[in-house]
């Protein structure tokens, strides 16, 4: 099943379209960690440390504090959760080899530039005894190299916070996680964590990044009383928007490094949209044009235009909750898409320029606490009569889809709608799906009509 096709049958169906993918290695998951948030020379001990039956392996979720059966959700093999334990696996299957071979790798599970994401890919001096790359994206790709805090993070006298301190990833905090995940959900400097145009040549997917959706993926702890008085409890909008602004701040600072911004003669075409260029041609005298022009992106006409999937729903949401800071976005976001059609010199100045707009949105946005019509206004926002107009691509209609049902799901969290009610306006999410199956058929105009429709009916149980 292909990334549209899942999408159809909504956000649960696409949760087994993900799984699916991993399987096939078709998708760089989650791992790696900010080199700012290890502990100095901390090692990496490896999932074995964590895999006692008196810690996180369990046969049963009845701990006293924890569910302490995390283990086994993480190895599940064939829930969507089990997927980071899969992914080094994903490297020696057929498809996965052939990735390797066309682009001359050798092995893939030997070759770093696959490692860097289908692994816990911790350095050769950082490993400790029981370190095995075979596991996969381990513990420790999340949570942090455990050697300072793993004697000791269950005991009494131990806190959240001095677990930080000893080299835990603080992943309550939506920056925090939304970095580690970046990582390889969608790219970063780090030794091979980024997805290059000729990867995806040889087979690799386009890569797409959600936060809410992935975190809920992947979640294999409850937020209990405990977990509450101790982090907090997760803001399913907060988690959403600072994603898709720590999206748009990742894909800038790449963008903006030579190394990753070009390909020899070319730009590196992973940041463009895809679609833009692979799309059926002929040279019939009458044939009809395959896009439409984009009133967000002032760029000279026929030029492939930068992914903004994650640009276009970081506006949306500013409007919301930053709108002091949203005017000034925007207007950043039209001079790097116009930058885009004077040189690479200008694009890189605009870019970092809408970096540090994302930059200010992501921690306004952070330090926020949202009442109980934050969600509606949101969607209505996505679908109102400033956004709309900017859905003309594939990889944007997509994402607005996944936003509409994240912000949904958020609202039965909160209490604000039910779950018999949620299922009532099902069939109208479920066609904005549809109008996103495939690129093949992708159609603006449709799409548009269907994501009204749903964010009608969503806005009508306000």
């Amino acid at each position: 099943m292909g990334f549209g096709a899942a999408l159809q049958g909504g956000r649960s169906t696409w949760a087994t379209a993900l799984r699916t993918v991993v399987l096939l290695g078709l998708l760089a998951l989650a791992n790696g960690l900010p080199a700012s948030s290890a502990v100095a020379g901390g090692l990496y001990e490896g999932v074995a440390s964590c895999a006692g039956s008196t810690c996180h392996g369990r046969n049963e979720g009845d701990g006293k504090v924890v569910r302490q059966d995390e283990l086994l959700h993480w190895q599940e093999p064939s829930s969507r959760g089990g997927a980071h334990s899969r992914a080094f696996a994903a490297l020696g299957s057929a498809r996965g080899q052939r990735i390797a071979a066309a682009l001359g790798l050798g092995s893939a599970t030997g070759a770093p530039a696959c490692l860097g994401c289908h692994a816990t890919f911790a350095p050769a001096g950082q490993r400790g005894e029981r370190f095995q790359l075979a596991d996969g994206v381990g513990c420790e790709s999340c949570h942090g190299a455990s050697s300072g805090w793993l004697a000791n993070h269950y005991a009494v006298p131990a806190t959240h916070a001095s677990n930080i301190a000893q080299g835990m990833i603080p992943l309550e905090n939506a920056q925090a996680r939304a970095s580690v995940c970046l990582d390889c959900h969608f790219g970063s400097s780090g030794a091979g964590q980024f997805v290059t145009h000729k990867m995806m040549a040889a087979g690799h997917p386009r890569i797409a990044f959600e936060l809410d959706l992935f975190s809920s993926l992947q979640q294999h702890h409850d937020e209990d009383a405990d977990y509450l008085r101790r982090k907090g409890r997760t803001d399913s909008v907060r988690l959403w928007a600072v994603g898709q602004a720590e999206a748009v701040r990742r894909s800038l600072t790449l963008f903006a490094q030579p190394a990753f911004g070009s390909q020899g003669l070319f730009p590196e075409f992973y940041f463009f949209d895809c679609h833009s260029c692979h799309r059926p041609i002929d040279d019939k005298p009458d044939r009809q044009r395959a896009f439409e022009p984009n009133p967000a992106r002032p760029i000279p006409f026929g030029t492939p235009p930068y992914n903004d999937e994650n640009i276009i729903m970081l506006s949306a949401v500013a409007k919301v909750l930053a709108p002091t800071q949203a005017a000034r976005f925007d207007a950043a976001a039209r001079e790097f898409h116009a930058a885009m059609g004077a040189g690479r010199p200008q694009a890189v100045a605009a870019a970092n320029r809408l970096r540090a707009a994302a930059e200010a949105l992501a921690g306004a946005m952070a330090g926020q606490s949202y009442g109980g019509d934050t969600a509606f206004a949101v969607v209505s926002s996505i679908a109102g009569r400033t956004i709309t107009p900017r859905f003309t691509d594939y990889a944007g209609s997509a994402q607005a889809v996944m936003a509409v049902d994240t912000l949904l799901n958020a609202l039965v969290r909160q209490g604000r709608i039910t779950v018999g009610a949620a299922a009532g306006i099902r069939a109208n999410v479920n066609r904005a799906y549809s109008a996103v199956s495939s690129p093949l058929t992708y159609d603006p105009p449709a799409f548009r009509a269907a994501l009204g429709q749903a964010a009608r009916s969503i806005e009508a149980l306000r």
